[in-house]
């Protein structure tokens, strides 16, 4: 038997104590890393995930998310998902109950939730809602060193507005992509990730989030790894997956995250932000990577009393 443990990003710890409650009792990887994740989902707090995630540029919330199981790689995700406030739930549903497609987005991801009796919700809350209106106005301040004029005509208005768009940081305070790992008793490995996107995205945007490879890949007999920040480079670099033939290769954890650090780092990118991984085997070691100093992952087994924050190693 293996010694159940569950790994997350930042802000995970949201759901992980839930998670680990599952886990102890002989649940599954799957429905611990689930769990953590609609947890996450529900924090109204949270402007990255689920209820109160930060808007695309025309101020509507669009989610992504997946989930992969490690002995089948069987995969399951919804891109672009609007009015619902669990997509971790959905892109389970997928993997379970549509075996023969792994991914849905927009339009058809809704239909397929409410079919499956998932119900709709208001997801721009009323904090989120300020952040956009707040970025949207124009000020005799900066945003990262231009200022956007009032221009007239609806040609001008738009490109203009694009362009502020496109020069949007994330809001202070923690941000990103969640992702939760998952190893049972049984020894299977579970990963799952979900996300609002990057804020003002250009509508109908999927970042790496819900691409097997890129922001989410598991393979139980080497390892589960996800990805959180510049989703664009992720799925340039194949993140998730190169981080797990590392692993395969003998690199431990850490060293396999911090080799596609490097490979990331390498690609031309106008719009390059931070990108941070992190990784679990089949044997319940763990590591994580990332770009800055400061960034932290999350840990708990069936002995942890409380999440335990440990820091990433730094590119």
């Amino acid at each position: 038997m293996s010694r159940p443990i569950v790994i997350g990003s930042e802000r995970s710890e949201a759901g992980l104590p839930a998670a680990m409650a599952i886990l102890a009792r002989g649940g599954s990887a799957l429905d611990a890393v689930e769990t953590a994740l609609r947890c996450c989902e529900d924090n109204v707090d949270d402007h990255y995930v689920g209820t109160g995630g930060l808007p695309n540029a025309q101020g509507v919330v669009e989610l992504d998310a997946s989930v992969m199981i490690g002995s089948t790689r069987a995969f399951g995700a919804v891109g672009a998902v609007r009015g619902f406030p669990n997509p971790i739930s959905i892109a389970r549903a997928v993997l379970e109950r549509l075996p023969q497609h792994s991914l849905l987005v927009g339009p058809g991801a809704e239909l397929f939730a409410e079919e499956n009796g998932f119900e709709r919700a208001e997801l721009l809350t009323d904090a989120a809602k300020k952040l956009f209106h707040t970025a949207l106005q124009t000020s005799g301040e900066s945003v990262e060193g231009e200022q956007t004029a009032a221009q007239q005509g609806d040609a001008r208005y738009r490109q203009s507005a694009l362009e502020l768009v496109n020069h949007f940081a994330p809001h202070d305070g923690p941000w990103g992509t969640i992702n939760v790992l998952a190893l049972d008793s049984s020894g299977e490995l579970v990963v799952g990730v979900s996300t609002s996107g990057y804020p003002w995205k250009y509508p109908g945007r999927v970042g790496d989030s819900a691409l097997p490879g890129a922001g989410n890949y598991a393979d139980v007999r080497y390892g589960g790894s996800a990805c959180t920040g510049r989703g664009e480079l992720s799925m340039r670099s194949v993140g998730a997956r190169a981080i797990v033939t590392e692993l395969a290769r003998g690199l431990d954890p850490t060293e396999a995250c911090l080799a596609m650090l490097a490979d990331a780092a390498t690609l031309p990118d106008d719009f390059r932000a931070e990108l941070r991984c992190l990784a679990l085997t089949p044997d319940g070691r763990h590591g994580a990577a990332s770009g800055q100093d400061g960034s932290v992952y999350v840990v708990m087994t069936d002995s942890s009393t409380e999440p335990e924050f440990l820091p990433r190693s730094v590119l």
